[in-house]
C-alpha cells in the first residue's frame, strides 16, 4: 500500500464518518451544545479512528494475530459510545440505541475502507446514511402497513431464501417437462412486482384519485383493475371520466411492465416489441392524464387485493404451470397455430402468464414465432378489457377505453413495424 493509496483510504474513512455525522447532527440540530451524544465532529473522528486502527493493525500486528488492534480500538469506541448513550438515555428518558450502533458501524466502515474493499465501504456508508435519514418515512410506513402486508413480505423472503434452494432444477413431465425452480423464480418475480404496487397504494392512499390507483393497480393486474373501474363507473354520479382514466392508466402500466418483463426474460423478443409497447403505453397514459385534467375526476379508487396471500400465490403458480404445459403440448401437436391459440385464449384473463410461458419456450421456438405469440396475447388482453368494460361499465366508460385501446394498438403496431424495417 503506497502513500497515495493510504491517503485515499483514510479520506474515504473520514468521508463516511462526516456523512453520518451530518445526518446525526442535523437531526439534533436544535439541541444545545453538549446535549447530543455525537455530532459531525465526533462521527468524523470515529471514521478516522477506524481507518487509523486499520493502518496500525497492518503495521504492528504480528502474523496470526491479525485484527487485534482493530478489535481493541472497536471495544474502546463501543464502551465510550455506550457510556454516553446511557447518560443521554437517562437524561431524556429515551431508549433509542441508533446513535450508538451508528457510531460502532462508522468505526467498522472506516477500518474496512483501509483494510478491505473501498467500494464496499463506500456503498455501505451511503446505505447507512440513507437508512438513518429515512426515519420518518420508515416509521410512517410501518404505522400504515398491516400485519397482512408484513406477513406477505415474510412469505416472499421464505420463498426466495428457504423454499427456492430446495426446489429441483430438473424438468418433469411430457412435452419438454416443467422446470419447478424456474416456475418458482417467475412466481417470485411477478409477485414482487405486484407487492410493490400494493404497498405503493397503501402508502399513497386510494383517495388521491382513480389515475394514481389505476396506474399502481396495473402493476397487480390490469384486467382486475379494469373490472373494478368498470363497476365503479356505474356508481359515479358526475360521469365516468375518472374510472376510465384509472382503467386506461392500468393498461398503460401493464404494457410497460410487459416490455420490461420481456427485457428481463427474453431480450430477443423485447428487441422487436419493446419500443412499440413503450410508445403505446405512453400514449395511453397521455389519454388518461388528459381525461383527469379535463374532467377533474377525483373519485375514490378501489385498492388492489393483496398479491401475497398464499392462495393467490398458489393460483399463480398453478396457472403458469398449466399454461406452460398446454402451450408446449399445443406447439408440438398442432404446431405454431396451436401456440397462437393458447396465447390468445390465456390472455383473455391475464397477459403475464402467456408472456412468461412463451419467453420460457424461446430456446425451442424461433424468435419470429415467439414474437407473434406474445403479440397475440397482448392484443387479445387489450381487446378483452374493452369487451369487459362494455359488458360491466357505462357506455361512456367503455367508449373512452375503446378509443385509448385503439390508439395504443395502432401506434404500437406502427412503431413495431417501423423498428423492424429499420
Amino acid at each position: 500500500m503506497d502513500l497515495i493509496d493510504i491517503f485515499q483510504r483514510l479520506g474515504l474513512a473520514l468521508a463516511i464518518g462526516a456523512a453520518v455525522g451530518v445526518e446525526r447532527h442535523w437531526r439534533e440540530r436544535d439541541e444545545p451544545e453538549g446535549a447530543r451524544i455525537a455530532g459531525i465532529r465526533t462521527f468524523t473522528l470515529i471514521g478516522m479512528t477506524g481507518g487509523i486502527a486499520g493502518l496500525l493493525d497492518q503495521g504492528l500486528t504480528p502474523d496470526g494475530l491479525s485484527g487485534l488492534v482493530v478489535a481493541s480500538f472497536l471495544l474502546a469506541v463501543a464502551m465510550v459510545m455506550l457510556r454516553f448513550g446511557l447518560m443521554e438515555a437517562r437524561a431524556e428518558g429515551s431508549f433509542s440505541a441508533t446513535t450508538v450502533i451508528a457510531g460502532i458501524t462508522t468505526f467498522g466502515l472506516g477500518a474496512l475502507a483501509v483494510l478491505g474493499d473501498m467500494a464496499a465501504a463506500s456503498a455501505a456508508g451511503a446505505a447507512m446514511v440513507t437508512v438513518l435519514a429515512s426515519r420518518e418515512f420508515l416509521h410512517g410506513a410501518i404505522r400504515r402497513l398491516t400485519w397482512v402486508e408484513l406477513r406477505s413480505a415474510v412469505v416472499l423472503l421464505a420463498m426466495g431464501f428457504v423454499l427456492l434452494p430446495l426446489i429441483p432444477a430438473t424438468p418433469y413431465g411430457p412435452f419438454g417437462g416443467v422446470l419447478p425452480r424456474s416456475l418458482v423464480i417467475l412466481v417470485i418475480m411477478l409477485a414482487s412486482i405486484s407487492f410493490v404496487g400494493y404497498v405503493a397504494v397503501r402508502l399513497i392512499g386510494g383517495g388521491r384519485g382513480d389515475l394514481v390507483a389505476g396506474a399502481v393497480g396495473g402493476l397487480v393486474s390490469s384486467t382486475a383493475s379494469t373490472l373494478a373501474m368498470a363497476r365503479q363507473s356505474l356508481a359515479v354520479a358526475d360521469g365516468s371520466a375518472g374510472p376510465a382514466a384509472g382503467a386506461i392508466a392500468a393498461g398503460s402500466v401493464s404494457l410497460v411492465r410487459t416490455g420490461l418483463l420481456l427485457l428481463a426474460l427474453a431480450p430477443a423478443i423485447a428487441e422487436r416489441l419493446l419500443w412499440g409497447l413503450l410508445v403505446a403505453g405512453a400514449l395511453m397514459m397521455v389519454v388518461a392524464v388528459s381525461l383527469v385534467a379535463r374532467k377533474g375526476a377525483t373519485s375514490e379508487a378501489a385498492l388492489p387485493t393483496n398479491p401475497f396471500e398464499l392462495l393467490q400465490v398458489l393460483k399463480m403458480a398453478l396457472m403458469i404451470t398449466v399454461i406452460a404445459f398446454l402451450a408446449r403440448a399445443a406447439s408440438q401437436v398442432f404446431g405454431d397455430a396451436g401456440l397462437y391459440a393458447v396465447s390468445g385464449l390465456t390472455a383473455l384473463a391475464d397477459v403475464d402468464a402467456a408472456t412468461v410461458t412463451v419467453a420460457g419456450m424461446l430456446p425451442t421456438l424461433s424468435v419470429e414465432v415467439a414474437t407473434i405469440a406474445v403479440s397475440i396475447a397482448i392484443v387479445s388482453n387489450m381487446v378483452a378489457k374493452v369487451v369487459y368494460a362494455a359488458a360491466i361499465g357505462t357506455k361512456g366508460f367503455a367508449a373512452r377505453l375503446a378509443v385509448a385501446t385503439l390508439v395504443a394498438i395502432g401506434s404500437g403496431v406502427i412503431v413495431t413495424l417501423a423498428a423492424g424495417l429499420i
